[in-house]
């Protein structure tokens, strides 16, 4: 896998990771709810990280 679909990757996961532990535990949400922002923001990230590999 090339250098650049691994930051794509990891900041895709950071951005999930991050949306989910704030979600479940600061805000107190549901865990479908915390799941769904997760892929959500974790789909943002990826397509940001990847158009800005590309520039």
């Amino acid at each position: 896998m090339p250098k650049d679909w691994r930051y794509v990757l990891l900041h895709a996961a950071v951005a999930a990771a991050f949306i989910f532990l704030l979600q479940r535990y600061a805000l107190s949400a549901s865990l479908e709810s915390s799941l769904l922002w997760a892929l959500t923001f974790g789909g943002c990230a990826a397509g940001l990280a990847y158009s800005q590999i590309n520039r």
